[in-house]
């Protein structure tokens, strides 16, 4: 990994094969990591109001589930 990028190709890779593409670039990898990255620290933000909303210092999976809905 690269600095600034926190998730590997493969994985990447993986996902858009399981999405049912036969071949994936480097870029579209690249890509699809970018925007999921993106996704999660908006996530993780959301999940880190709602516990300390409840007082708590430690973020829950509730948190993550209820973050990612909205």
């Amino acid at each position: 990994m690269t600095k600034g990028r926190n998730l590997a190709l493969a994985p990447m890779r993986r996902l858009l094969q399981q999405a049912g593409a036969d071949r994936v670039s480097d870029n579209a990898a690249l890509a699809l990591g970018e925007v999921l990255e993106e996704i999660g620290v908006d996530v993780a933000s959301r999940a880190l109001t709602l516990a300390r909303h409840a007082g708590r210092k430690t973020i829950t999976r509730e948190d993550i589930r209820l973050a990612a809905k909205t």
